[in-house]
């Protein structure tokens, strides 16, 4: 990478990070610490913890393609604004109804289309995929840092400093993108963002509608488990100030499972280990809902449970990569991310009411119910090679020059698909390890 693409890489991922480190304190601690409020009840604890993903489901995909139209910095300094306005927000609330006012104000923040597009824009192609990566790791660094942090804040500044150190975070991301991250044209591609016309072809297809199910799951249970477990926690007489002792040494283990998982995997992504997955996460639940008041067996089953989901957290988004068609990634992204924030409100639904009207272990059984479910759909997914995508520039093309071109482009060793984006004067093919590049580009120059 040149200086230009490892400024951008590290201003978008502190970006990120700073704004999920956020979302994701709130989540460890929410449970135990909106007890104090007057209004208090589990159902509406279920729709604090959840209620940003309503919003997060359903503006994932409209803001991305505002940023098209608007410009990609324009669109997510609003996210952000937002975002911040609802930490404020949160954060004075003194009833669990302006608190969840709140989260549903930031969840329309929803920016993540946005800074994977201009972080798109602001690399070359040959270096994308690891810009991306920084990214994505600094997703998931943050996440492990949140869920540990969270209690201790939460335990010195109360809930609403919780919420408060959130909206200072979103606030110090403004000055990074406004005058750290570089400046670029935005590059509108169905590889990086969704377009209107392909929305309906994509939410059908067979196996896209099967991934996105999954993670719509995967989402759920994890919001469920967080609207559990820091209760279970106090029941060993843990206070929140304590509770990392549990997240610290969990999350370590399910970072060697996961290690494990990926070894065993071989660079491949096999059915019977996202099988393996689910299995894992729905024993979690089901060993949680039959004794939560067994210490050793808590800890066995979160370990167990942040094992399947770290692994699934991480191959479900390559799976789609892999499968949505050559130059429609974008466009399958942003139809998964909305199923998996819609997950996230659904879990803290599903996990209040059921807590409201039954008990907190039938909620932890009704996770391992789901999970049922879930080996069913996952069973029908078929395993597919790892592919990459290339993009080359080509003079717009007649049709009947985009068929004769199409054809030409098949015969070459490793392309699998080939799509034309007449806007950006561009083809999209998809490609596997066999892929003859230069051989590609001999086809393309004639034209």
């Amino acid at each position: 990478m040149n200086a230009l693409e490892l400024r951008a890489a590290l201003a978008l991922a502190s970006v990120y990070v700073l704004r999920m480190l956020g979302l994701f304190m709130v989540m460890p601690v929410l449970a135990v610490a909106a007890m104090d409020y007057p209004d208090y009840s589990p159902l509406l604890v279920g729709l604090a913890v959840g209620g940003y993903g309503l919003t997060q489901a359903a503006l994932q995909i409209p803001m991305g393609m505002m940023s098209d139209k608007w410009g990609r910095k324009p669109v997510i300094l609003l996210g952000l604004s937002v975002f911040a306005i609802g930490s404020f927000v949160a954060a004075n609330a003194d009833t669990m109804a302006w608190m969840i006012v709140g989260r549903i104000l930031q969840g329309a923040g929803a920016i993540a289309g946005a800074i994977m597009a201009l972080a798109t824009d602001v690399s070359r192609e040959s270096q994308r995929a690891k810009v991306l990566a920084i990214i994505g790791i600094a997703i998931g660094f943050s996440f492990y840092i949140a869920v540990i942090v969270g209690p201790l804040i939460a335990n010195r500044f109360g809930l609403s400093g919780v919420f408060a150190v959130t909206g200072l975070l979103a606030i110090l991301c403004i000055p990074l993108v406004k005058w750290v991250v570089p400046n670029s044209e935005p590059l509108s591609s169905g590889e990086t963002l969704p377009q209107k016309g392909q929305l309906g072809q994509l939410i059908l297809s067979k196996q896209l509608w099967r991934l996105n199910v999954s993670v719509l799951i995967l989402h759920m249970l994890i919001t469920l488990l967080f609207v559990q477990l820091p209760v279970t926690l106090t029941d060993f007489d843990m206070s929140l100030s304590e509770h990392w002792r549990m997240y610290l040494p969990v999350l370590g283990a399910s970072v060697v499972g996961l290690i494990i998982m990926m070894g065993a995997a071989r660079g491949r992504t096999p059915k019977s280990l996202l099988l393996l997955g689910a299995v894992f996460m729905g024993s979690a639940f089901f060993a949680l809902g039959i004794s939560s008041a067994n210490w050793w067996l808590t800890t066995a089953a979160v370990i167990l449970f942040f094992t399947g989901f770290n692994y699934l957290e991480a191959n479900f988004p390559a799976l789609v990569s892999s499968i949505a068609p050559a130059g429609q990634k974008g466009t399958a992204m942003g139809i998964y991310a909305s199923f998996q924030f819609f997950g996230a409100f659904l879990g803290g639904m599903i996990s209040g009411v059921v807590t409201d009207v039954w008990s907190p272990n039938t909620a932890y059984m009704v996770g391992a119910a789901s999970t049922l479910l879930w080996l069913y759909i996952i069973s029908g997914i078929k395993e597919v090679s790892r592919v990459k995508r290339v993009m080359m520039n080509v003079e717009n093309p007649d049709a009947s020059a985009q068929n004769t071109l199409k054809e030409q482009l098949l015969t070459v060793p490793g392309v699998l698909e080939v799509t034309f984006n007449t806007q950006s004067d561009a083809v999209y093919l998809k490609v596997d390890r066999d892929f003859d590049a230069i051989k590609a580009r001999a086809v393309i120059r004639p034209i």
